[in-house]
């Protein structure tokens, strides 16, 4: 592409930041940079006409990790680690709010609660078993009780009698969410531009040259923020991993309030709109869904149907409207990866599906890494 030289003046001339990606990381990243150095000239570039990835595409929970994942994550990590990630998690949340404000979050204190099948009685007893050595363990970040067991009050079926609440859980609207990041940004100054794919880039003394599928250009310092796609510029240990969801028509009378975690967190669903949004199921063949092509599959979405119809809302008819799906980050540890690659040259990815929670302390200890 031939660009003009207004265009290369207004747009790409003395870049002194240049962010791949637009979503919660990325936009953070930007906001946070323009706070440090007011004159800057910060550029974001989005591979997708709308935020690729995750941020636009997941359930809206405001969560910071269901009990058996916390139970699991102890199997794999130390206390002090999870008790980090949790607290992490629970900041990042409150770093959004404060950023952005409930209203625009459309943020809803709902509570949480994990299901348990009819089949996972040894789960279940696990849980119930540790609830109150998790709840120790999580006391010093919330000062309370976060676990407590209650009845089936919503009459799902095929699941144990009681299920697990989690009083501190939330959700939010995640449109709204992305809207206000990006006109914030918008208004600070940030420059975006959309559809435009950075191919590879050279770190010189002087700063790092970034050749793109449209143009090549010249930036001070590039910022990765891309999670599930850093493969694709970076030799990070990150796995992509696809989440397929889809959401009813509206449904009347619908009395399903608050997240819902089913599973071990593999499948998740809420009452939006008075409609159920429901997502997961890569667990059926993860070597399948960790891909980096968006799409459905027909095991993954009747699965998907089948526990709507039998679990969900056993007593109901309800009809499909939507389906999607996002692309999240993953690897062996949970940690996201925060990090300076080579001199003017940053990335924060990997955030194991937990965009919400920390992305916006990612984007800020990724623009922090800049001096």
């Amino acid at each position: 592409m031939n660009l003009s030289y207004w265009e290369i003046k207004s747009w790409l001339h003395n870049i002194h930041f240049t962010i791949v990606g637009s979503g919660i990381v990325g936009l953070s990243c930007a906001i946070n940079l323009k706070k440090r150095f007011p004159k800057a000239n910060i550029l974001i570039l989005e591979k997708g006409y709308l935020p690729q990835g995750a941020s636009t595409k997941n359930a809206g929970f405001a969560c910071f990790g269901s009990l058996s994942e916390i139970i699991d994550d102890l199997n794999h990590h130390s206390e002090t680690e999870v008790v980090e990630m949790v607290k992490n998690r629970q900041s990042g949340l409150q770093l959004l709010r404060q950023t952005l404000g409930d209203k625009q979050l459309n943020y809803k204190h709902f509570g949480g609660y994990e299901l348990f099948l009819n089949q996972d009685n040894e789960l279940y007893d696990n849980c119930v078993g540790q609830i109150n050595f998790v709840n120790q363990l999580l006391a010093p970040i919330f000062n309370n009780q976060v676990f407590s067991i209650t009845d089936n009050k919503f009459k799902f079926n095929k699941i144990m009698p009681n299920y697990c609440f989690n009083k501190f859980e939330a959700q939010i609207d995640t449109g709204k969410m992305m809207q206000a990041l990006l006109l914030k940004a918008l208004k600070s100054g940030i420059k975006i531009l959309n559809t435009v794919s950075v191919e590879n880039f050279k770190d010189n003394v002087s700063g790092v040259q970034i050749k793109t599928n449209h143009f090549e250009f010249s930036s001070s310092k590039l910022l990765i923020a891309t999670n599930g796609f850093a493969s694709q510029l970076l030799h990070e240990q990150v796995q992509p991993a696809r989440a397929q969801v889809l959401i009813t028509k509206p449904i009347k009378n619908l009395h399903i309030k608050g997240t819902f975690h089913l599973d071990k967190g593999y499948y998740y669903f809420r009452n939006i709109d008075n409609r159920i949004l429901f997502g997961g199921g890569r667990n059926l063949d993860f070597k399948t869904e960790n891909t980096t092509e968006f799409g459905q599959t027909i095991l993954v979405q009747n699965t998907l149907e089948t526990y709507l119809k039998e679990v969900i809302l056993p007593n109901s008819t309800c009809e499909i409207d939507h389906r999607w799906s996002g692309i999240m980050g993953v690897g062996v540890q949970k940690r996201p990866i925060v990090k300076q690659i080579s001199n003017n040259v940053f990335c924060g990815v990997r955030l194991g599906g937990m965009g919400i929670a920390i992305g916006s302390n990612v984007g800020k200890a990724l623009s922090d890494l800049v001096e």
